[in-house]
């Protein structure tokens, strides 16, 4: 049957580089987007690890003994180069076991990095895979009302880009982290170890770094913010432009488009060329920095040497180990920005993942088993927003196999009659009963089971044609669904094409047109047998021809069964048993089509501005 679907829609850390674009949610340069509750979203978070955490605890064993060896190897260094310095007497011996244990250290390095990468990889891959399930599952729960009230470009970047933000999080930042974390400390506890005076001398250079990183990072952040917003102005226009593109050529703006992507092109390359060139200060300059600071501690440790305070080898190893000091406190800073990034995406998922759902089934809730479709509405009110009615003390009664069409202007509240109907809102005041009983006293599946939906703006999968009219009833034959596209006037168009019921169409059929798309809709609910029949212009976008037939296939499936219609063209609702003239949430007139002539009122007026000419050639 045909649901509510159919309604819509250990290599080093990355040098600290602002103004380095990139893909993704950690782009460089662009403005770190912090999280509102760091501490609170990292904590759940954490839960998400579950079963992972074992599997943590040995990647982190990885990083300590990578660290480690890291730490390891500019002190191995230094001893083989004090083996060649003795009194120009060479321990080949000893040079040789150092070097072997060098290249050893290296290529268990080597082992090391590959296996905490790659295990982390899996990590985050199962927790984003779970978290990405979440979500989508908590979509599927949500009501109507909050896709309402939100766009679907920004729930797919919450699927999307927001999910692949804390995949990345997790893979890269906390691995560089730890590892960070690690290799400053230890190297900063060998320096000392080695030379109080070199540490002293090497620490020079470190506030020159973080004023450095500080000074372009702050200049470079508003420049890519403002790179950000004009390339989003460029992404808007583009999307805008070729989507419409048929309106564009028919009014002959091809040149005012060019001209208006050229200016928003022209603004991007200027604050993109501003952002770059700043950013592009940071690594020369950081260069000269470390190269003072090895200066400095050259010039310290060959005066030392000379004193016979430190050895050729204490300085070779020293060296080093500022230098892996210095390049990790200048890569935490963007690590933790990005982990920030991070934590923000899973932020805005757990908005969504907080959600109110559905409300569940009361607790006596019945099922709504064999559906004969009498419908009640008893005093009903409603509004989407508390303080703005749309229904107002709406009552009415529709039989058993009746039909009853719903007319008035745009926003009269029509559509809302039939929202209440099928519970994908409920009602503020009053109750509406189906088959004598309360509506809410369903369960929502069984209830939604019973009405089958023609809507003006139907949506079709991805798939085969076939599998689109089985969408209302996926245990169909073949014969049911041939028979069902016969019946909507579909089968003649469906043979046309190449293959048939088995061609594929593109996302929401956008290789066929507007009418064929509602043709298999129509099928689709043909299918469906549904108990009660839901028609929201069904025929809006069908030529006049086709709606002969159309009308024809409708009435015969509007038999026995209860029936709504909303229909702007008055001529398709005609024979409908009962008429519902609704004005600002009320129902104003209310009978079948002769007696609201006869009554001279809003329906006349309507009728009469439509067909006037129909209906003075049908009194003569």
């Amino acid at each position: 049957m045909v649901k509510a679907a159919d309604r819509t829609q250990h290599t080093p850390p990355p040098l600290s580089i602002p103004g380095r674009p990139g893909g993704g949610g950690n782009r460089r340069g662009a403005p770190v987007v912090k999280p509102k509750n760091f501490k609170e979203t990292m904590q759940r978070l954490w839960h998400y690890f579950g079963n992972e955490r074992k599997m943590l605890g040995i990647i982190f064993m990885f990083i300590f003994f990578s660290a480690a060896l890291s730490l390891l190897s500019p002190f191995l260094i230094g001893k083989a180069v004090d083996a060649i310095s003795l009194d120009t007497k060479v321990d080949f011996n000893f040079l040789e076991l150092m070097v072997m244990i060098l290249i050893g250290a290296f290529i268990l390095d080597a082992i090391l990095t590959f296996m905490q990468g790659w295990l982390m990889a899996g990590v985050s891959q199962r927790i984003v895979k779970r978290l990405r399930a979440a979500l989508f599952k908590k979509l599927q729960k949500l009501p109507i009302s909050f896709f309402d009230k939100r766009t679907h470009g920004e729930l797919m970047s919450r699927l999307s880009n927001d999910v692949d933000n804390v995949s990345s999080t997790i893979s890269q930042s906390t691995t560089q982290l730890m590892s960070g974390v690690i290799v400053i400390s230890g190297s900063f506890i060998m320096m000392l170890i080695l030379s109080p005076i070199l540490t002293a001398a090497s620490l020079l250079t470190v506030p020159l770094v973080f004023l450095l990183t500080r000074t372009i990072a702050k200049r470079t952040s508003v420049l890519f913010k403002n790179q950000q917003i004009q390339l989003g102005k460029l992404n808007g226009q583009i999307e805008e432009t070729i989507s419409g593109i048929e309106v564009v050529k028919a009014f002959n703006h091809e040149d005012k488009v060019i001209a208006e992507f050229e200016e928003v092109n022209q603004n991007l390359r200027e604050v993109g060329l501003k952002a770059q060139i700043w950013s592009g200060f940071l690594m020369p300059i950081m260069n000269v920095i470390n190269n003072l600071g090895f200066a400095i501690v050259a010039v310290t440790g060959g005066f030392l040497a000379v004193k016979g305070m430190v050895t050729i080898g204490a300085i070779a190893s020293f060296i080093t180990y500022s230098r892996q000091f210095v390049r990790p406190l200048n890569d935490l800073a963007q690590i933790f920005n990005l982990l920030q990034s991070g934590v923000a995406g899973a932020e805005r998922v757990f908005e969504i993942l907080d959600e109110q759902e559905e409300t569940d089934d009361v607790k006596d809730a019945v099922v709504l088993a064999k559906p004969k479709g009498h419908v009640v509405f008893e005093k009903v009110s409603f509004g989407y927003r508390g303080d703005v009615p749309i229904l107002k003390d709406v009552s009415f009664e529709s039989k058993i196999g009746s039909s009853t069409a719903l007319v008035g202007p745009t926003g009269a509240g029509k559509t809302t009659i039939v929202n209440l109907l099928t519970r994908f809102y409920d009602v503020t005041e009053g109750r509406i009963l189906l088959d004598g009983r309360d509506i809410r006293e369903y369960t929502r599946d069984s209830l939604r089971s019973c009405f089958g939906f023609v809507l003006q703006d139907t949506y079709l999968f991805s798939g085969t044609i076939k599998e689109n009219i089985k969408y209302g009833k996926p245990s169909a034959s073949d014969e049911e669904v041939i028979t069902a596209a016969k019946m909507a006037n579909a089968d003649p168009f469906i043979r046309r094409l190449p293959n048939q019921y088995e061609t594929k169409l593109s996302e929401n059929g956008g290789n066929l047109s507007q009418g064929q798309r509602q043709l298999i809709a129509i099928a689709r609910v043909i299918l469906a047998k549904p108990s009660v029949l839901i028609l929201d212009e069904a025929t809006s976008s069908i030529d006049t021809r086709t709606e002969i037939h159309i009308q024809e296939a409708l009435l015969t499936l509007m038999e026995g069964r209860t029936s709504f219609i909303i229909a702007h063209r008055l001529n398709t609702i005609r024979d409908a048993d009962a008429i519902m003239v609704i004005e600002n949430g009320k129902i104003v007139e209310k009978g079948n089509h002769r007696e609201l002539m006869d009554q001279q009122g809003k329906y006349y007026s309507m009728f009469f501005n439509q067909f006037s000419n129909v209906e003075s050639a049908a009194d003569k």
